[in-house]
């Protein structure tokens, strides 16, 4: 069963509201915990992957190691996955929620029936029905891996180029969390496959990874204070999941 259409994000925010709708408005025991003490514009580390095959391994390593432990988020530049890629994969996913008329984006609408759903939507944060309430954004959700769930025929055929880019995106990105994976790992005096080891046999990630665009937004919780992530061109932030974290205690 598709998705039951709804008035959708994008659409409300080229209206012109004025408020926020509540059906978008989390109830206040839902929202972040600890209080916001205050909203800090210090920037979050960023660290040059430049030599992490070769002369700067030790370095990086160890430079990883520590902001995991001291932060659990950084950005990281010179890593590897090309810059025409990261400005392509932001150009198709813009011109896809831009360009392609609401009648033919709904044609992607996730199936919500679905154990792990995939496709266009808007998500939901709590409850259900009447009472649920709502992420502020649309997505599009893509199945990428392990490769017997990739299946591009599911994803837009607008842009042209939207599936080639969308793979080769997915493809580079899982070279790069390997390579972090094994380096946080490295740092902890492990083998460099035991985080991805572990992880391989649960449902969920031990890291995330994100590009920005220019539009400042994203925050992370530091000492009771949320830090803004200034956009950084081309780099890719990388969050470390509680679940890697608490792996990393018990090691």
């Amino acid at each position: 069963m598709a998705e039951t259409p709804r008035l959708r994000v994008q659409a409300l925010s080229q209206i012109g509201i004025s408020h926020v709708p509540p059906q978008f408005i989390q109830q206040p025991e839902n929202r972040p915990v600890p209080p916001i003490k205050s909203l800090s514009t210090i920037d979050i580390p960023v660290i040059d992957l430049a030599g992490i095959d070769s002369d700067r391994s030790d370095e990086i390593r160890n430079e990883i190691g520590r902001v995991c432990e001291e932060w659990g988020a950084f950005q990281v530049i010179n890593h590897g996955v090309p810059v025409r890629l990261l400005d392509d994969m932001r150009n198709v996913g813009l011109t896809f929620f831009h360009d392609l008329p609401m009648e033919e984006k709904l044609k992607y609408a996730c199936d919500t029936s679905a154990a792990a759903t995939e496709g266009y939507g808007t998500r939901m944060l709590a409850g259900a029905g009447d009472d649920a309430v709502l992420d502020w954004r649309d997505y599009f959700d893509h199945h990428t891996f392990p490769l017997s769930r990739r299946n591009p025929s599911r994803w837009p055929h607008f842009p042209p180029q939207y599936r080639e880019v969308v793979a080769e995106y997915a493809d580079q990105m899982k070279l790069l969390a390997h390579k972090l994976l094994a380096s946080i790992s490295q740092s902890l005096g492990l083998v460099a496959s035991s985080i991805e080891h572990a992880v391989a046999h649960s449902d969920f990630g031990a890291i995330t990874l994100l590009t920005q665009d220019d539009v400042e937004g994203l925050q992370v919780l530091k000492d009771g204070n949320w830090i803004i992530v200034k956009p950084l061109s081309h780099a890719i932030i990388v969050l470390l999941s509680d679940q890697t974290e608490g792996m990393s205690r018990r090691w």
